[in-house]
């Protein structure tokens, strides 16, 4: 009785491994197509100017102060509006 439970078990795994196996096998042609078609568009890949470098440089660092501007007075107007908020909730109660 135990020795059929083994040689069941052993049976078990043989056929997990040849299913894999299997599993494997198939995929192996789709990750191959995969990889070319990665190397095919890699190579169509152009490098940018240095006058686009520069230019798309100039571009976020503008954008960047002007968003630190905005947030900045966005911050003032509401640690002001907090500030009064406070303040009148203090002195009614």
């Amino acid at each position: 009785m135990v020795e059929e439970a083994g040689s069941r078990r052993e049976r078990d795994k043989s056929g997990w491994a040849q299913e894999l196996a299997a599993t494997l096998k198939g995929a192996w042609p789709q990750v191959r197509q995969y990889a070319s078609d990665v190397m095919v568009e890699t190579r169509k890949v152009t490098r940018p100017g240095k006058q686009e470098v520069y230019g798309t440089t100039v571009m976020v660092v503008l954008t960047t102060f002007l968003f630190g501007i905005y947030f900045y007075f966005c911050d003032l107007a509401f640690g002001k509006t907090m500030t009064h908020v406070l303040s009148y909730l203090r002195h009614r109660g």
